[in-house]
């Protein structure tokens, strides 16, 4: 399986209405290795169902704890909160299960050298690290947030509209890239500076707040901070007014401004930082 890879990235198409069909060919190719080699070792694919659950469950018990004597969050009652909670898990489900551990390699990647490799096949080497070590121990984690979802509905007594609900899809589509970019974004600052590790604390710190405090929450400063600057507090936030019927036409235009920008700005770092790259055997 490996020398099949290795043939689909050594010898490019022809024409440039290829690349899409062999990056398609190349994305099979890696998960079929990688689920080979997951199996191989079972700690490995049975490991994440267990931890992953873990952390969910003490996510509920954080949530529990911090609103159990908190009647609303301004408009959100308890039922717009566990949607929220939910929202936010699923998120970060995907991002689990689809890159996360990929993209997490990037900063020893480029301190090591090892991103010679990457540059040496003509697919693109972000491409490669974003499927490369997908996890499917992540994939219960992001069915247990659908039930949160649905509980959180029920409880709420919320009346769901179709349009709502096709709204609340798009949404979480546009905030997954969003969360993608902020992931790409933070670890291809390692181009241009020597530690990467304040930055991560800094992405933990605003998830785990975020997580726990929906953004119309927030106010003044703090709203320019986690709305524009580290916009971690749309992530979810947009998704559930787009599901409860909240958000106004300005909110939507602000949202897929700032997922945009975003995009633009990680493709920029991304690339301008392989271009300044500088080969370990250099």
């Amino acid at each position: 399986m490996k020398n099949k890879i290795k043939h689909l990235t050594e010898n490019p198409g022809k024409k440039p209405g290829r690349n899409l069909n062999k990056n398609f060919r190349v994305l099979r190719e890696l998960v079929k290795l990688r689920f080979h080699n997951l199996t191989v070792f079972r700690l490995d694919f049975f490991g994440p169902f267990f931890v992953d659950g873990s952390l969910f469950l003490i996510q509920l018990l954080a949530f529990q704890a911090v609103y159990a004597n908190v009647e609303s969050v301004g408009s959100w009652r308890s039922g717009e909160m566990i949607v929220y909670i939910g929202t936010f898990s699923l998120l970060n489900a995907v991002s689990m299960t689809v890159c996360f551990f990929g993209l997490i390699s990037i900063p020893g990647k480029i301190m090591s050298g090892e991103m010679d490799l990457y540059l040496t096949k003509p697919v693109s080497p972000l491409f490669r690290l974003t499927f490369e070590k997908m996890n499917p121990g992540s994939v219960p984690l992001m069915l247990m947030s659908l039930c949160i979802i649905v509980y959180g509905i029920k409880a709420g007594g919320i009346v769901i509209k179709g349009e709502n609900l096709c709204a609340y899809f798009f949404w979480l589509a546009v905030m997954s890239i969003m969360y993608y970019n902020m992931e790409v974004l933070i670890r291809s600052m390692s181009f241009y500076i020597i530690s990467n590790a304040r930055l991560d604390q800094l992405e933990e710190a605003c998830l785990d707040l975020c997580m726990k405090l929906p953004g119309i929450a927030f106010y003044g400063i703090f709203k320019v901070i986690f709305y524009v600057l580290l916009p971690y507090g749309i992530m979810a936030t947009l998704p559930v007014q787009s599901l409860i019927g909240e958000m106004t036409w300005k909110t939507a235009v602000f949202g897929i401004t700032v997922a945009a920008a975003f995009s633009l700005l990680t493709y920029f770092v991304w690339t301008r930082g392989m271009k300044r790259y500088n080969s370990a055997s250099s």
